[in-house]
C-alpha cells in the first residue's frame, strides 16, 4: 500500500509582504499626489508665500526706497506698537464690527424674509427673483458710485424725492459723521440681500412637505411652524450663509472707498480701509502689514470658532 504526499507549492520570495505597497499600489498613491499636487502648489504660493510675506512685512522698516534698494532692517514690534497706539486703530476696529454686524443682520433677516415670500407660487414669481439678483450681479464699485449718486445731499434722487412728497430733502447721508456709517451699512445690506435670499430659498426647497403638512394637522400657527419646522431645518445653509457673509464683509474696501473714502472725520474707516490708507496713501507698508494681519487674526478666530461648533453638533 502507498501512500501518496502532496507538498503545497513554496510562496514565491518575491511576493510582498502583508502591509508592504506593491507597484501597483504605489502607482496609486503617485496618482493621488499627482492631482492633490497642483492645487497644493497654487495653496502654496497665492496664498502661503503672501501670508508669511505680510507677517514678516509686519516687523520691517519697509518703504517705497525699499522696492529699488531690497533693504527693510526689522525693527521689531515698532510697527505694532505704533497700530495699536493710534487712536483711529481703535475707531476703525469698532466700525468694522458694527459695519459687520448691522450688515449680517439686516441681509440675513431680509434675505430670509424674501426666500420665505418666494417659496410660495405666484404668478411672474421667478421673474421677480430674477430682478432681486441685479445688485449682486453688478460689480461694488459700480453700486458704490450709483448709490453716491443717490445720497448726493444736494442733488441726490433720495433727497429730491424726499423733498418732493415734504420731508426734509437735505439729509447729508454721506457727508455727516452720525449718518455715513450707517448709509454704508444700507448699501451694504442691498448689495447682499440676494445672495441671502438664494441660499436660504434653496435651503428651504429641500425641506420635506411632510413636516408642515403634520404641523398644520397639530394646529401649529405660522410663526410657531416657522421657529419649529423651517428654522431648524435651515440651520446648516444659516450657517453657510453667515461664515460667508463675515468673511466678505469684516474685509470690504471698494464699496467703502467709492462711497465715502472712509471718511467724513473717518467715520467710515474700517481696518480694510485703514490698511488702504496705511499702505497706499501713507506708504507706511508696515503699519498695513500689521492691519492686514489683524484682519486675517479676526477671521481666523471666526473660523475656529465656526468649526468647533460644526463639531460639537455633529458628535
Amino acid at each position: 500500500m502507498t501512500t501518496s504526499t502532496v507538498t503545497a507549492p513554496a510562496r514565491s520570495a518575491a511576493r510582498p509582504q502583508a502591509g508592504t505597497p506593491g507597484p501597483r499600489g504605489l502607482r496609486r498613491r503617485l496618482a493621488r499626489w499627482g492631482f492633490v499636487a497642483p492645487a497644493v502648489v497654487f495653496m502654496l504660493l497665492f496664498f502661503g508665500y503672501p501670508l508669511v510675506r505680510n507677517v514678516v512685512m509686519s516687523f520691517q522698516h519697509y518703504t517705497p526706497k525699499t522696492f529699488f534698494t531690497g533693504e527693510a532692517p526689522f525693527n521689531g514690534t515698532d510697527n505694532w506698537s505704533n497700530v495699536f497706539r493710534d487712536a483711529l486703530f481703535g475707531k476703525a476696529l469698532w466700525h468694522t464690527l458694527v459695519f459687520t454686524a448691522g450688515s449680517l443682520l439686516g441681509q440675513f433677516c431680509i434675505g430670509l424674509g424674501l426666500a420665505v415670500f418666494f417659496s410660495r407660487r405666484f404668478p411672474l414669481g421667478g421673474v421677480l427673483r430674477s430682478l432681486i439678483l441685479l445688485p449682486w450681479l453688478v460689480p461694488m464699485v459700480v453700486s458704490g458710485i450709483v448709490w453716491r449718486r443717490i445720497l448726493d445731499q444736494d442733488t441726490g434722487v433720495l433727497n429730491t424725492f424726499l423733498d418732493t412728497i415734504g420731508l426734509d430733502g437735505h439729509t447729508p447721508w454721506l457727508t455727516s459723521p452720525h449718518m455715513a456709517l450707517l448709509s454704508v451699512i444700507v448699501v451694504n445690506i442691498w448689495i447682499g440681500i440676494p445672495f441671502n435670499m438664494v441660499i436660504l430659498y434653496g435651503g428651504l426647497q429641500e425641506i420635506p412637505q411632510e413636516l408642515y403638512e403634520a404641523a398644520s394637522l397639530d394646529g401649529a400657527s405660522a410663526w410657531r411652524t416657522f421657529r419649529s419646522v423651517t428654522l431648524p431645518m435651515l440651520k446648516p445653509v444659516v450657517t453657510v450663509v453667515l461664515v460667508l457673509g463675515f468673511m466678505s464683509t469684516v474685509k470690504i474696501l471698494d464699496l467703502i472707498l467709492a462711497l465715502t473714502d472712509g471718511g467724513p472725520a473717518d467715520a467710515t474707516q474700517t481696518l480694510g480701509t485703514l490698511t488702504y490708507q496705511n499702505s497706499f496713501v501713507q506708504l507706511d507698508f508696515g503699519a498695513g502689514a500689521v492691519v492686514g494681519n489683524v484682519l486675517i487674526l479676526i477671521s481666523a478666530v471666526f473660523a475656529v470658532f465656526y468649526l468647533r461648533a460644526n463639531r460639537t453638533e455633529g458628535k
